[in-house]
């Protein structure tokens, strides 16, 4: 790992990017001894209205808590996607969901097309844990670059969501993990 690496969540107010991004941050810090943190942006409405959450990992001390060209960004709708998706550090990585994300940038990127919230609906059964699918996506990635341990993301999660949830979240985890090759 260089010693800054940046991830944005974005989407629709209601998928849950800022609880995927305080997930990821924790994980890093608790689990994996490094330095994060996490920041959010969403606009008045409570559902509906454009939402992103970055978390920036570093094994130095970090001295800018924003994203600057995300590494990594997990991307779940098309407005999302058309104003994120340029921010990208050369030969990052970004996972789009193909339900809302019908176009795709073209951007010196690898980019996934994944059914996240398909996932969720149908091999779940709820739309509610599109954020956890959405973790396990990132956590194949995160795995490859030897940033974070899958099961320390599963413990991350285990821990924050609600109590007698966790079967639910850690299944929607593990579907997402399985979504990249």
């Amino acid at each position: 790992m260089s010693s800054r690496y940046e991830i944005r969540f974005a989407g629709s107010g209601g998928q849950g990017v800022i609880l995927a991004a305080v997930v990821t941050g924790e994980a890093a810090a608790l689990y994996e001894e490094l330095n994060s943190v996490q920041s959010q942006a969403y606009g008045p409405e409570a559902r509906g209205g454009k939402s992103k959450s970055e978390v920036v990992i570093s094994k130095d001390e970090i001295d800018y808590p924003k994203a600057m060209e995300p590494d990594l960004q997990i991307i779940l709708n098309q407005a999302s996607c058309d104003e994120f998706a340029v921010d990208t550090k050369k030969g990052g990585v970004v996972i789009l969901d193909d339900t809302y994300v019908k176009e795709a940038p073209e951007i010196d990127a690898e980019v996934y097309m994944v059914p996240i919230v398909k996932t969720a609906r149908e091999k779940i059964g709820r739309e509610l844990v599109t954020n956890m699918v959405a973790l396990g996506a990132m956590a194949k990635i995160l795995e490859r670059k030897g940033i974070i341990k899958p099961e320390n993301i599963k413990k991350a999660i285990l821990a924050r969501v609600p109590k007698g949830t966790e079967e639910l979240n850690a299944k929607a985890f593990d579907e997402g993990y399985a979504l990249i090759n």
